[in-house]
């Protein structure tokens, strides 16, 4: 929803300037958002042994692991690698999401806004 503003530089010229850049700004995350959404990350855990890929949206849309790991006298390490890499791969799609969310609203002079 977009809001008409009256023109002018009277009182609340400011107040109408700092609307339309966080209009702007919120535009701009929109976008961002959806950019984010449609990103995927590959993450390897336990050496390379277990590979995970992920969206943007925190779904873990491949995962293939190495046969050596897999041990039927031992699978607490494979639940451990697993559990690790599925962990790591969050953390780096939250982190990147944050720093990029973060840069917009920084650059719009409203640093630890996200």
């Amino acid at each position: 929803m977009k809001v008409r503003l009256p023109k002018g530089d009277g009182p609340g010229g400011n107040m109408q300037a700092m609307l339309r850049q966080a209009q702007k700004m919120q535009e701009q995350m929109e976008v961002l958002r959806a950019e984010l959404d449609e990103r995927t990350y590959d993450i390897k855990a336990g050496g390379g042994a277990v590979n995970i890929t992920i969206t943007g949206k925190l779904e873990v849309t491949a995962l293939a692991i190495d046969p050596s790991l897999i041990d039927p006298d031992d699978p607490e390490t494979l639940t451990d690698v697993v559990m690790a890499g599925v962990n790591q791969a969050i953390k780096t799609v939250n982190e990147t999401n944050d720093a990029e969310m973060s840069a917009i609203s920084e650059s719009a002079g409203l640093p630890g806004l996200m």
